[in-house]
Formats: structure tokens, C-alpha cells, sequence
């Protein structure tokens, strides 16, 4: 009896065994008829690509994107569970997300509003007489989160990240960057014709004629190319040196004297301390348009900016027609996305908090924390051996290296605070008002840090959000728990696949820390160079190779990457495969790792970025990328860091004159 129940109790404690089979890569999403040392991109996850389609909502399409798009589903869950109750007590989570779903999904009320809800602002934007009214109108599209003409918020001090100030930079445009106005390459003057009578098209559905939106639109491009004039490019923008422009409330006023700086900053109570600009001839160009732009022209635009910025959250045809041309146009969608997925994006970016918090109750285990957080500091390890270990350089460069990685901040999952949404006047009954309120909510909230010490409980992406971020000023990577969750990351599966595919994000978020950009700042997070001058040149040189080769990465004829764009990404990417990498060959010393359907541990690293990169990307979306985002394209960012790192070359038995294998005077190694 006694050894039969023994049995029963084995049986018992196999079963959670069988459960929790660790898991290993994506065999089947493999096209093993490619040659991994010719073409990788596609031996990772060819089948997967050709078997599963980019949907007609998306711009791209991996097992990764169907996972936030299942992070969203899950947010669904919430958020119809949460409205399908009534009368939750006010200021809840329960009533300010469920009321917020349930207007928001209600599109015969949405669409019998019409543009009744913004009619108040457009009446009073009618009005306007002098530039006094522009000025005031400008307050008033600020405070509901619309960036015009110039963005405005509270910024660590780039000298001093312990504080915080006011930060002004160049914003107020509606095409995409500076050089879709400026550009004279045939994709750019489509796309500027296209916005035109986008714009025109907007103001028809506000009740203009055919004439005066076609007037009205000629205007916004021409207010708007004047600014864009005046803004930086990507690149530049991507130089902290070039945005830091630490100055007096009166050396501001000075850049531009015509608007009423007092009266903005008096009207917000913002302390009137040491500032940012972060576009100075901005700022003046915004002043010279303010004096010679007549107040007709001013009307107009800032109609459309209210337009613009309200078009999403208002009737079908609003909708409708800002998807033709942002989201059709420039980056090749086919279909809106159903209503329920707009309302579940809406209310994780309004209502960040109540949502996360009940996200992370739901779908985010204190041991998938644990785990996270360990490979976290495994890999900080992994890159504080590598700085111990460069032979390019020098001693006290290398100690201000390692003091800066002492210092990281790791942040998982979710915020250790909450903010409090309780305040935020949300109903069922208007979801364009909900919109704003909640809008209204975070620009105010944003505005109280200014002139304090800096919070940093502050998250700056949300729990749900599938993605990772470093934060220069605060020397913080964060991983939400929207982003470690399968295919990047689970507690089941094997330590090869958990380290090929979210170590080398967590890697990549280290590794920015010591890129072009992210070098820049020291261990307490100061704009200050901890180099020394002939380390900043070895530095800089090897950068120039990342440069070079990305430069030399097409995705049409004649369009290619931008190096200097994509560069810190680029070496995100270089440092992260590495530094998880030696990680996971640490982790096989203390703990040997199997070999799963025929590959090694060392292939299944690999293969895990392949599966996890490997996004299917659009062509559009691919041109306005390569224009404007400093992240390459999906295959370029799987085989470019592969390329270049020679464990990989020796998983697969790749000759020296391979693709996928760059010759020694051509690799780039920076860390």
C-alpha cells in the first residue's frame, strides 16, 4: 500500500513537470532551405514570414507584433469586464477605464456628436483678433497635449538630472519630419502633394467649401514649411550637444520677444528658473511668423492643429480620412484596426496607470519578475567584463565606464508608484470630452515636476507596452511587462532561447548607455564627457565603421539607411547580441544547456534573435523608416550585429567569404 501510494505521489509531482517543459525555438517558423551563413533572415524565420501575412491593419508583422497585439487583447479583457459594470465608485480604476471603453466604443454616439465636441474651441479660435488671441488659443491647444507650434514640458536637467526644468522644443508640424517639406527626391513631393489635400480634406468634413479648404490647406503648408525651415533633421536631433541650449527665462524671451512669455509661464504657475531650448533658431523663426503672419493665416493653422490632433477620437469620417493618408499613405496599411483595438491603444496611453496596474495583476507573475531581473544583472556583468577587458581603452576612461554601469537603474515590469488618475472627470457620455480631460490631466501633471527635484518613480512607457527603453539623464532601462511575455521572454523556455531573444534587448538597452549618444552622459547622468580626448577618437572611429555599413544597406534602388541615423540603435544592437551572449555562455558553465531538435545551445541563441527580429515590414513603411526612424529595418537589424560577431560564424560553420560573415578589416566591434 505504502509503495503504491509513493507511486500515486510521483505521478502527481510529474505532472506540473510535463507542464513546465521548458520550451525551445520556433523549429517549424524556420526555412532550413536557406543558408544561414548566406542568408539568415530568412533561415530564422522564413516560413513563419511566408505562412503568416502582415494583416491588412498593421505595417508590419512578426510573432513578436501578434504579441502586443495579444497584450491588447488582453487589455480588452480588462477594459470590457471593467464596462460591462455600472456605477463603480468615481475615480476608480473600474469606472475610469470601464466608462472611458464603453464611450469609446459606442460609435453611434461617437458618430451622432459629429464635430459638435470641438465646436466650443473652434468657435473661440473664430474669434481671435490680435496676436494677444493667438497666444491665448496656443495655451490652449498645449493643454490638451497638442505641440503648437512648439512643445513645452519638464525635462531632467541635462547638468544637473537630480532637477527638473522647462524644456521648449521645435514641434507644430503635421508631415512626419523637417524633410518632407524640404527634400526635392520625387517620395517627398508626392507626399507633400498628398498632405495638401489631406489637409484640405479635413477642413471639407469641418464644413468648408471646396475653395477655402483648398485655400486653407495651401496656407498650413506654407506656415508649416517656414517652421520646418527652422527645425533640425533626424540626425541632428539625435546630438545632445546640439539641443542643449541651458538659458534664462529672460535670454528666452529675448529669442522670441513678441510672445508673452510671463503671462504663458504665469498662467501654468511655472517657475520661471533656468530653462531649455532646445531649437533656439526656432524659437525665432516662431516669433518672426508670429509679427508676419497675418492673424487670418494664424486662424487657419491653428484650426488644423485642432483638427489634426482631434481627428482620431472624433466621427467615422474624421477617422476615416486621417488613416487615408497617415497610416494608408505613408505607411501602406490597408484597413483601420477594429474599433475595440483603438479603444484598448487609447486608454493604455490616457489612462496609463489604472489600465497598467490591472494589466500587471493579471499577466505578470512575480517569478517571470525574478527571472527577468536576473538575467538583467547576469548581463550588466557581462558588459562590466567587456569594459575590463577592451584593449582600446585607457585606464581612467575605463574606471568612469564601470562607474556608470554601478549605476544603472533597472527597472521590470511595472512602477513601484502609481499615479493617482482618481481626479480625472471621466463619463460614458462623451469620448471626445474624456479625451481631453484625460489629456488635460497628463499635460498638468507633466507641468507640476518643473522647478522640483526629479521623480524618478516616473515610468516613461506603459506596463502593457511591448517594448524596452534607456533613459541617458537617469541611467535607468526599463523592461514593462509588456514586453516579457512570449516570443521574447517566459519562464518555460530554455535559457538559449530567453537570452537570444530578450537578452539581447536587455543588452542593447545597456549598450546604449556607452553609444554615440548615450556616451555622452556620465554616471550621474550629467551631459559631460568622462572621456578621454584619444579614447573619444578609438570611440568614434570604430563607430564609423557601424556607419558605414548600414549606410551600405538598401531596401530599394536608391534608397538606403542613413548610418548616422540609425547609429546608436545599430550599436544597441552590436553590443546587445554580444554581451547577452557572453552571459549565456556563463549561465552553460554553471548549467549545461540541451541541444533541441538538432541545434546546439549556440545556434538556438542565434536563432532566438532571428525569430524575434525578424519582422515582416511594409514598403512604405520601410521608405518612411529609413527617412525618419533612427531603428533600421527588421532583416538589417538581424544580420547586421551577426555579421559582425565571429561566435556566430562558428555556430554554423560559416566560410570566411560568406554573407553573413564581414571580413576582419571590415567588422565593427565597438564594445
Amino acid at each position: 500500500m505504502r509503495n503504491t501510494l509513493l507511486y500515486l505521489f510521483a505521478l502527481l509531482l510529474a505532472i506540473p513537470l510535463v507542464a513546465q517543459k521548458q520550451q525551445g525555438i520556433e523549429v517549424s517558423d524556420m526555412d532550413r532551405k536557406a543558408d544561414p551563413c548566406n542568408n539568415f533572415y530568412d533561415y530564422a524565420n522564413g516560413t513563419w514570414r511566408a505562412q503568416n501575412p502582415i494583416p491588412a491593419s498593421m505595417d508590419r508583422w512578426s510573432r513578436r507584433w501578434a504579441a502586443g497585439d495579444a497584450n491588447k487583447e488582453n487589455l480588452k479583457i480588462i477594459l470590457e469586464e471593467a464596462a460591462a459594470k455600472h456605477n463603480q465608485p468615481k475615480g476608480s480604476s473600474a469606472q475610469l477605464t470601464g466608462d472611458f471603453y464603453a464611450a469609446c466604443t459606442d460609435m453611434s454616439a461617437v458618430n451622432a456628436a459629429g464635430m459638435a465636441p470641438i465646436k466650443p474651441t473652434l468657435q473661440q479660435i473664430d474669434a481671435i483678433h490680435d496676436t494677444a488671441g493667438v497666444q491665448e488659443m496656443i495655451v490652449e491647444l498645449q493643454a490638451l497635449s497638442l505641440r503648437v507650434p512648439f512643445g513645452f514640458g519638464s525635462f531632467p536637467d541635462p547638468h544637473n538630472p537630480s532637477m527638473t526644468i522647462a524644456d521648449i522644443g521645435a514641434a507644430g508640424l503635421g508631415l512626419p519630419d523637417r524633410d518632407y517639406y524640404l527634400k526635392p527626391e520625387q517620395r517627398f513631393k508626392d507626399a507633400r502633394e498628398k498632405y495638401v489635400v489631406h489637409v484640405a480634406n479635413i477642413f471639407k468634413l469641418a464644413g468648408y467649401s471646396q475653395g477655402d479648404a483648398t485655400k486653407a490647406a495651401d496656407t498650413v503648408m506654407k506656415l508649416e514649411t517656414s517652421l520646418a525651415k527652422a527645425s533640425l533633421d533626424n540626425v541632428a536631433k539625435r546630438d545632445p550637444q546640439q539641443l542643449d541650449h541651458e538659458m534664462s527665462f529672460d535670454a528666452m524671451t529675448k529669442l522670441a520677444p513678441h510672445f508673452d512669455w510671463t503671462a504663458y509661464f504665469d498662467s501654468a504657475k511655472i517657475p520661471r528658473d533656468q530653462l531649455n531650448v532646445e531649437e533656439p533658431k526656432f524659437l525665432e523663426e516662431f516669433d518672426k511668423q508670429l509679427t508676419g503672419t497675418s492673424i487670418a493665416d494664424w486662424k487657419t493653422y491653428l484650426t488644423w492643429q485642432l483638427l489634426h490632433g482631434a481627428a482620431p477620437f472624433l466621427s467615422q469620417p474624421f477617422v476615416d480620412e486621417n488613416f487615408a493618408f497617415y497610416q494608408k499613405e505613408l505607411e501602406g496599411r490597408a484597413e483601420l484596426k477594429p474599433r475595440w483595438k483603438q479603444c484598448s491603444e487609447a486608454a493604455d496611453n490616457l489612462l496609463t496607470d489604472p489600465v497598467g496596474k490591472e494589466y500587471v495583476a493579471r499577466y505578470f507573475p512575480p517569478e517571470a519578475k525574478a527571472r527577468a531581473k536576473e538575467m538583467v544583472h547576469n548581463i550588466l556583468l557581462a558588459m562590466t567584463d567587456t569594459v575590463q577587458n577592451l584593449d582600446w581603452m585607457t585606464a581612467p576612461t575605463k574606471k568612469r565606464a564601470l562607474e556608470k554601469l554601478s549605476t544603472f537603474d533597472v527597472r521590470v515590469g511595472y512602477p513601484d508608484k502609481w499615479r493617482d488618475y482618481s481626479k480625472v472627470d471621466i463619463t460614458r457620455d462623451s469620448f471626445f470630452t474624456d479625451v481631453m480631460n484625460a489629456a488635460k490631466f497628463q499635460v498638468a501633471d507633466d507641468i507640476t515636476l518643473i522647478g522640483k527635484p526629479t521623480d524618478r518613480t516616473r515610468w516613461e512607457l506603459t506596463a502593457p507596452t511591448s517594448d524596452a527603453s534607456y533613459n541617458p539623464l537617469l541611467n535607468t532601462i526599463t523592461f514593462p511587462a509588456g514586453i516579457l511575455q512570449p516570443p521574447a521572454f517566459s519562464v518555460s523556455y530554455v535559457d538559449a532561447v530567453n537570452y537570444g531573444a530578450i537578452g539581447v534587448v536587455m543588452g542593447h538597452e545597456i549598450s546604449h548607455g556607452f553609444d554615440d549618444e548615450g556616451s555622452q552622459f556620465d554616471a550621474q547622468g550629467r551631459l559631460n564627457n568622462w572621456w578621454t580626448p584619444e579614447d573619444r577618437k578609438r570611440f568614434e572611429a570604430k563607430t564609423q565603421c557601424v556607419v558605414d555599413q548600414f549606410d551600405s544597406y538598401y531596401i530599394e534602388p536608391n534608397i538606403h539607411h542613413n548610418g548616422k541615423l540609425v547609429l546608436g540603435e545599430s550599436i544597441g544592437d552590436l553590443g546587445g547580441v554580444k554581451i547577452a551572449y557572453l552571459a549565456f555562455q556563463k549561465d552553460q558553465k554553471a548549467k549545461a544547456q540541451p541541444t533541441i531538435d538538432g541545434y546546439t545551445p549556440d545556434q538556438q541563441f542565434f536563432i532566438a534573435w532571428g525569430q524575434f527580429r525578424g519582422d515582416e515590414t511594409r514598403p512604405e513603411t520601410q521608405r518612411k523608416m529609413i527617412q525618419g526612424d533612427p531603428h533600421p529595418i527588421a532583416k538589417y537589424r538581424v544580420i547586421g550585429p551577426l555579421s559582425n560577431f565571429p561566435p556566430f560564424a562558428q555556430a554554423f560553420s560559416c566560410k570566411a567569404d560568406s554573407a553573413m560573415v564581414r571580413p576582419p578589416d571590415k567588422r565593427c566591434v565597438v564594445w
